[in-house]
């Protein structure tokens, strides 16, 4: 029997009974739809235990956490708070079963056509979210489950598998004589209920729950703090850690002038190399993080056929310094390039960029909160993220514009260690691509698009509305009452000029399109334009059609022409979300931008359902739009995946054909146009 607190509203008062159905069909639009308002209060359900399922008994139905009423039925149930709530706990309803052996997937909607790629979708994610010992974490410390859609040539099939990947972490926690869980590591953003507390320093809990990748023949799941692991690419069996940041060479070398001015910014920073030296044997002795952070999203270019990789080092997060690493690799997974940066303020990246001649960071300001929040943290009572809180200080966001290579190939003589002051105070989420223009003048314009949201909004310890103390998922957060759906994150394009000398001449901030506002987030691109000039940009957004989720979870993809403005949306109908689109070119493409497919999941929460949907790029918008729409089984429906990664194929042998989502915060409401002249 599962037992559950009743459904109350954050007031106190209980949540109203499930909803009447109503009489309802889905259908699917490529309608755009008027955003109605956030309710002005929105109730919050209290996180219910979760089965227990034996490892023994593989066919039993995927255990779930029990909700403390029944849910509303049916796609066209009322629209109301409470429907809104069991949809939106739906998302995140944990998946202890794994897949022994590949599932064959049947399309209810269309089919997959001929000219669609041999491949293999991959979509990280993570799957557990409460132990059986009362203890729950924050969806971003949820053990990382990975799931692969396998595509057969010329339409033939698609295969469905789906494992947990075994991290220290994962084997620790996880028994699997009986297949109960105990949390014993606390995670970045989580406390534990029913395990240790106080003197527990397993903080830096490597979930590989963030991205995925195959690069080199290897199949790779990251996360945001440490080293990836690697997984068999045909069964999914994790083979163990990969160590990308220490498989490298030395940093380059560099001349006199470089290495005198190095010297003299060193000299003003001989405070902080102390409290580095100091925090470096803690960090990496006490609390076990690794010395250099690798970040989960990197970046391909595909006209040189790399990868591009980010690293920070673990004591930046404690410091008023950041200091960056960027690998270049080959399509062996050998190195070709290492170098170094060091900027003199306290950032966090999540996402970055690179053009032909330079990597592009738009930092995040952060501070810490050493008087209040460390403590708590450091002993275990509160998350070791709550440490860190946005800096408001400066009325501007930074962009860092680094050179790519020594060799003077970027033509640029500024200093990099000096960010270009960007109007507002934007907290750049992803971004979706960079590239830069030459004009025989020799100046180069740089433009970037970005999911960014303001400093008003942006919460370290409420993402997904996520309530540490409680334990608690609401959704309020995400859609905050109108007039403040400004705050969250949109679609901008940012748009940075600077003369042969490297001076910024002009920096402007905008919305992407001048007619169109919804929230957006997960920006994807055709990969082959990664780092070029591009002009259609993908990401998952709003129909506005939920009056109590008018803004998050995302039911819609948009497809965004960057140079018009206009926008096409295509929307998957009623108490249906949807995840991160990705693009895949055509089998035989003659290259054209949008000619291909976009892979999004679909997630019924009305129904426990997943399925696999295939868009035509090209109609996004257009009645036409949904070629296939593939269905995961009911026992196996998974919660909320973050970023996926295409690996064409060809035929007969693998190929290396890489796609990614570029591959899921101050005082400015994100105006449509911010300039800034120097």
């Amino acid at each position: 029997m599962i037992h559950a607190a009743p459904c109350r509203f954050p007031s106190g008062k209980a949540c109203p009974p499930p909803p009447a159905r109503r009489n309802t069909a889905c259908v699917y639009s490529s309608a755009s739809v008027t955003p109605r308002a956030a309710p002005p209060t929105a109730p919050v359900i209290p996180t219910a235990r979760v089965l227990r399922v034996p490892a023994s008994a593989p066919t039993t139905p995927a255990p779930t956490t029990a909700p403390p009423v029944s849910p509303p039925d049916g796609a066209g149930a009322v629209d109301s708070a409470a429907t809104a709530f069991w949809d939106y706990q739906g998302l995140f309803v944990s998946q202890r079963r794994e897949t022994s052996s590949p599932v064959s997937l049947r399309a209810v909607d269309g089919a997959v056509p001929a000219d669609f790629p041999a491949g293999t979708y991959y979509l990280a994610g993570p799957g557990l979210f409460a132990d059986d010992h009362g203890s729950t974490v924050h969806p971003l410390d949820g053990h990382g489950y990975l799931r692969s859609f396998n595509f057969e040539s010329s339409g033939r099939g698609v295969k469905y598998s789906a494992r947990y990947v075994e991290t220290g972490a994962q084997r620790e926690e996880r028994d699997d004589e009986t297949g109960t869980w105990k949390f014993t590591h606390r995670g970045p953003f989580s406390v534990l209920k029913a395990g240790k507390k106080l003197g527990n320093m397993k903080v830096m809990k490597n979930v590989a729950n963030t991205s995925v990748l195959v690069w080199g023949g290897r199949l790779l799941c990251l996360w945001e703090g440490g080293e990836p692991y690697e997984l068999d690419r045909k069964t999914l069996d994790t083979v163990g850690l990969f160590d990308v940041v220490d498989k490298g060479m030395k940093t380059e070398s560099r001349n006199g002038e470089e290495m005198a001015a190095d010297w003299l910014r060193r000299l003003g920073e001989l405070g902080l190399d102390v409290a580095a030296a100091l925090l470096k044997p803690l960090l990496h002795g006490v609390f076990k993080m690794p010395e250099k952070r690798l970040l989960s999203h990197y970046r391909v270019d595909a006209r040189r056929n790399r990868l591009l990789m980010l690293a920070c080092n673990a004591e930046d997060m404690l410091l008023p310094r950041s200091n960056f690493t960027f690998y270049e690799f080959d399509s062996n997974f050998r190195l070709l390039q290492k170098k170094d940066f060091t900027i003199p303020d306290h950032l966090m990246v999540h996402d970055w960029a690179f053009t032909e001649g330079h990597y592009v960071l738009v930092g995040n300001r952060i501070k810490l909160d050493v008087s209040g929040s460390l403590v708590a943290a450091v002993s275990g009572h509160s998350p070791m993220i709550s440490a860190l809180s946005v800096n408001p200080s400066r009325p501007t966001s930074p962009i860092y514009l680094l050179p790519r290579f020594s060799d003077g190939e970027d033509g640029s003589r500024r200093d990099w260690a000096v960010p270009i002051e960007a109007p507002g105070q934007l907290w750049v989420l992803h971004i979706g691509n960079a590239f830069e223009r030459r004009e025989e003048s020799g100046e180069v314009e740089i433009q970037l698009q970005a999911s960014a949201c303001s400093y008003q909004w942006f919460n370290f310890q409420k993402m997904f509305g996520y309530n540490w103390q409680s334990g608690e998922l609401d959704p309020s957060f995400m859609n905050p009452k109108k007039g403040r759906q400004s705050l969250l994150p949109h679609l901008v394009k940012m748009s940075i000029r600077v003369d042969g000398d490297g001076n910024c001449r002009q920096c402007s901030v905008r919305q992407v399109s001048d007619r169109w506002t919804r929230p957006a987030d997960f920006p994807a691109i055709n990969p082959a334009f990664s780092g070029r000039d591009n002009e259609h940009v993908y990401v998952g957004t709003t129909s506005g059609a939920r009056r109590f989720l008018p803004h998050f979870p995302f039911d819609s993809v948009g497809k965004i022409n960057c140079s018009d403005g206009s926008v096409a949306t295509w929307s998957a109908g009623r108490r249906r979300f949807l995840g991160e689109p990705i693009f895949v070119p055509r089998k035989g493409s003659a290259g054209g931008e949008d000619d291909g497919y976009i892979l999004v999941v679909e997630y019924a929460v009305w129904m426990s359902r997943c399925y696999l949907v295939i868009l035509d790029a090209r109609n996004v918008g257009r009645t036409e739009a949904v070629v296939a729409r593939i269905e995961v089984p009911k026992d196996l429906n998974f919660p909320l995946g973050f970023h996926g990664f295409w690996e064409g194929r060809t035929e007969d042998s693998p190929s290396q054909e890489c796609q990614h989502h570029p591959p899921s915060s101050s005082s400015i409401s994100l105006p449509l146009v911010a300039s800034r002249n120097y």
